[in-house]
């Protein structure tokens, strides 16, 4: 499941919805990056905009629930996101289907940063995919304790492992948004089951 050997044009026919979600990450983060050197003002304008900041959604800016998933700022934080989306999205597109992997991962995101909005102070801003990304863990560990006849032994222990080793990352790195991560995980696995309930077989379980 969690194994990439496709090449690049049969990954982009297989996943189009994962494919779309990683080029979006990719060239805002670019847009952004290369404002710092035409000084446009693009990349600006559009973290000012977008980004995920609770005093403004108060204020009526409700996509700012939305928008902050798509939105990286340093390269790093756009890598390691782009690579867990590429590495753990593309099984779900596959399981779910198109519409429902976008509710997955949109609803996820959107809960995480509802619940970021509600506990968090006015000033207080986000951005990132981690929450959505988390979610998809809900996803697959809802799998893992409800609906085993959709993961194999193996890939349990993979995402039991990932899933530790992500709630570690999430109480020790700095600058993390843990209700982020916390609420995304959450509304994965409060929608898993709705999402999963005509799914009968895994693909990837021969």
């Amino acid at each position: 499941m969690f194994v990439r050997n496709e090449n690049f044009k049969t990954f982009i026919k297989l996943y189009p919805i994962v494919s779309c979600i990683i080029a979006i990450n990719i060239v805002i983060y670019l847009i952004i990056f290369l404002d710092k050197f035409t000084s446009t003002g693009i990349g600006y304008t559009i973290v000012n905009s977008g980004i995920g900041f609770n005093a403004a959604i108060a204020y009526g800016e409700w996509w700012r629930l939305i928008t902050p998933i798509f939105l990286h700022i340093t390269f790093p934080h756009v890598l390691f996101n782009c690579f867990s989306i590429l590495l753990f999205a593309p099984a779900l597109e596959l399981l779910l289907g198109k519409w429902r992997f976008i509710i997955a991962y949109l609803g996820a995101g959107l809960i995480g940063n509802l619940a970021v909005y509600l506990f968090q102070p006015m000033g207080y801003s986000y951005l990132g995919a981690s929450g959505a990304i988390f979610g998809l863990f809900g996803i697959y560990l809802f799998m893992v304790a409800i609906r085993r006849d959709l993961i194999d032994s193996f890939n349990t222990k993979i995402i039991v492992v990932i899933l530790i080793l992500g709630l570690i990352s999430t109480f020790v790195y700095p600058d993390i948004d843990i209700l982020g991560h916390l609420f995304g995980f959450l509304g994965g696995f409060i929608l898993a089951p709705f999402l999963l309930m005509k799914v009968k077989h895994n693909p990837y379980i021969q």
